[in-house]
C-alpha cells in the first residue's frame, strides 16, 4: 500500500491489487456516502405519518421540489427515472459535504468518482432511447444530415467529460481553499475560514443541483414524447 500523502493537495491512499489501483480514501468516503443516504432514506420512512414532521417532512419536501423538476422537463416517463436521479442528488449532495468535516474528503473530489457517474448517466440515456425508440434513437447522430455525424460523435463524448470535470473540479477547488485558509490563518482568526466554509456548502448544493438537472435534461431528450 501507497500513501499519498494524508491532506496533501490532490493526493490519496493507493492500494494495488491484481494490476489494478484503488484510491482507498475515495472507496472510504463513498461507501460512507451510500450508508449516510441509506440511513436517511430509511430514518425519514421508518415511521411516515399523514402530516410529515422531522426528517419525513424535510425528505419529502426535497423528493417533491425535485419531483417537479423531473416531470416538467421529461414528462410522465420522468416518474420510471426519478428514484435514480432522486438518489444520484442525495448521494452528491452527502458526498460534496463530506469534505467539509475535519479529517475527512469527499468521493467527488476524485475524477474517477464523477467521471463514473457521468458515464453511468450516458450510458442509461443510450439504453433508454434504444428502449424508447429502437434503432431510430440512434438516428439523432445524422441529423440534421450525415454531415453532422462527427460533431454529434463529439457533443456526444463531451457530455460525461463536461458532467465529471465540473463537479470535480468546483468540489476538489473548495476543498483546497478550506486547506490553505485553515493553515495560513492563526487560530484566533477563524472567520474567513467560517465563511468560506458557509460558502462552499452552497457550492455543494449548486454542483449536486446542476449535475442531476444536466442528467434530467439528457434523459428528457430519450424519453420526452415528442409530438
Amino acid at each position: 500500500m501507497e500513501h499519498g500523502g494524508g491532506h496533501e493537495i490532490g493526493a490519496h491512499k493507493l492500494a494495488h491489487f491484481a494490476g489494478l489501483t484503488f484510491n482507498l480514501d475515495t472507496l472510504y468516503m463513498t461507501w460512507l456516502t451510500m450508508a449516510i443516504v441509506i440511513f436517511i432514506a430509511v430514518l425519514a420512512t421508518r415511521r411516515l405519518e399523514m402530516v410529515p414532521r422531522g426528517w419525513q417532512n424535510g425528505v419529502e419536501y426535497l423528493v417533491e421540489a425535485l419531483m417537479v423538476q423531473i416531470v416538467g422537463t421529461i414528462g410522465p416517463k420522468g416518474k420510471k427515472v426519478a428514484p435514480l436521479l432522486i438518489t444520484l442528488f442525495l448521494f452528491l449532495l452527502v458526498g460534496n459535504w463530506l469534505g467539509l468535516v475535519p479529517s475527512f474528503t469527499s468521493p467527488t473530489n476524485d475524477l474517477n468518482t464523477t467521471l463514473g457517474l457521468a458515464l453511468m448517466i450516458v450510458l442509461i440515456v443510450n439504453l433508454l432511447g434504444i428502449w424508447n425508440k429502437g434503432l431510430g434513437h440512434f438516428k439523432h447522430f445524422i441529423t440534421p444530415n450525415v454531415f453532422f455525424l462527427p460533431i454529434n460523435i463529439i457533443e456526444e463524448i463531451s457530455k460525461p467529460v463536461t458532467l465529471s470535470f465540473r463537479l470535480f473540479g468546483n468540489i476538489l477547488a473548495g476543498e483546497i481553499l478550506i486547506i490553505i485558509l485553515g493553515s495560513l490563518l492563526p487560530i484566533w482568526m477563524p472567520i474567513p475560514s467560517v465563511i468560506w466554509l458557509g460558502f462552499s456548502v452552497i457550492v455543494g448544493v449548486i454542483q449536486a443541483f446542476i449535475f442531476t438537472m444536466l442528467s434530467i435534461s439528457y434523459l428528457s431528450s430519450v424519453l420526452q414524447d415528442h409530438h
